[in-house]
């Protein structure tokens, strides 16, 4: 036991019902017995933090006096856990499932291949047998990141790398962390994960997929009343950092159609996402002139 590497276990909870409990008795399960289990509260105004320090009083529990979206919240998780002596830090959705070997085989994974900064499990659909996350690519053109499929022999070599990683349940190394910092806090909900996983890329650290390890993700988000805003505007603030100086005027011509097709589509009554489109690219602009 005294040779495994310290994993800090992060999981952040903004209301997240008693979908906590299960993720957390899911982490307390996990037959790798060098984690600390640390929960970062994103105030939330259900009972879910009161039921989980109930059940759970060996966590670390952290309780932030607002919401500070995901990247700041995994933020402060992460650097108490690494401050306890954590090699590694394991970034946990609420709304997510582990199984008793998922952390030991990313560990595994992860000790075997010392070039890897960052590596996750094969999430699936919750209930189902359904992929979905097993490999990721950013596609520059159409603004936006996708859930791709591996090729066969990918599936066949255990582990494989991807353009980027879901911040679902991201493994994350001490010496990146020390190499390029934590996550940018720019991004309040959405797209730090694949800004981080381009982060890690450029400073030579490798992003890995681990296909025997498994998680099941219910993914509450999709319920979100403002998931559209978030998606659509930190995915501005991704592609605006991360083009280089030709991609920006054919990413100024793309913006401006979507731009004309989100008024067109509130015209015809698209309903609240596209008035949380409209939101996003009205206050994304703004805050560009400040």
């Amino acid at each position: 036991m005294s040779d495994l590497p310290r994993v800090g276990i992060i999981v952040l909870n903004y209301n997240g019902g008693t979908g906590l409990l299960a993720c957390l008795q899911s982490l307390d399960d996990l037959d790798y017995r060098a984690k600390d289990i640390l929960v970062v509260d994103n105030h939330s105004t259900d009972d879910s933090l009161v039921a989980a320090e109930k059940k759970f009083p060996h966590f670390t529990f952290i309780h932030n006096s607002k919401n500070e979206g995901f990247a700041k919240g995994m933020n402060s998780g992460m650097r108490l856990a690494v401050s306890k002596g954590a090699e590694w830090c394991w970034l946990f959705n609420c709304d997510a499932l582990a199984y008793p070997q998922t952390l030991t085989t990313l560990i595994s994974v992860a000790q075997e291949n010392p070039q890897a900064g960052l590596l996750s499990p094969m999430i699936y659909e919750a209930g189902n047998n359904r992929v979905w996350f097993a490999k990721g690519e950013i596609d520059f053109w159409r603004m936006r990141t996708r859930h791709i499929q591996p090729t066969q022999q990918e599936l066949i070599a255990k582990n494989y790398p991807s353009e980027f990683l879901t911040g679902c349940a991201l493994l994350i190394k001490k010496k990146l962390i020390q190499t390029i910092g934590f996550l940018d806090e720019t991004f309040f909900l959405y797209y730090e994960d694949a800004d981080y996983s381009l982060r890690a890329s450029l400073a030579g650290f490798a992003c890995l997929v681990v296909a025997e390890s498994r998680v099941a993700h219910s993914e509450t988000s999709r319920f979100h009343p403002r998931k559209t805003y978030f998606l659509v505007y930190s995915g501005l603030l991704f592609f605006a950092k991360w083009a280089d100086f030709y991609t920006r005027f054919y990413l100024a011509v793309y913006v401006t159609m979507r731009r004309v097709k989100n008024f067109w589509d509130r015209l015809r009554g698209g309903g609240a996402a596209a008035q949380e489109a409209y939101l996003a690219y009205r206050d994304y602009f703004e805050n560009r002139k400040k």
